[in-house]
């Protein structure tokens, strides 16, 4: 637990694949690593990926700008740069948001 919430970790998501489906931590290591794996060619390469009713992952480009230290107040240029972006889908906003 940090700070009230749980956070799954990628050994938590291998032992519930394990657990749930019946098959080897092994091989429920090696599936989760190739989704991890294809996952983040897809963002690199731009093309990006849409898991229907979860989300969709991408890359979103940043402009060059101005950014401050905040400890020193002193102006610094930062470099456009791409990122990666999630987008949640519709179930899963209407799922996070029910009471």
């Amino acid at each position: 637990m940090c700070g009230g919430l749980f956070l799954m970790k990628k050994t938590d998501l291998i032992e519930s694949i394990s657990n749930t489906c019946n098959v080897s931590r092994t091989a429920a290591k090696r599936s989760v690593e190739v989704i991890i794996d294809e996952l983040s060619k897809a963002i690199i390469s731009g093309d990006g990926v849409e898991i229907r009713g979860f989300g969709g992952f991408s890359r979103k480009h940043r402009k060059s700008r101005v950014g401050i230290n905040p400890k020193t107040s002193e102006k610094t240029a930062v470099a456009e740069k791409y990122v990666p972006f999630f987008k949640p889908g519709k179930q899963l906003r209407e799922s996070v948001n029910k009471d």
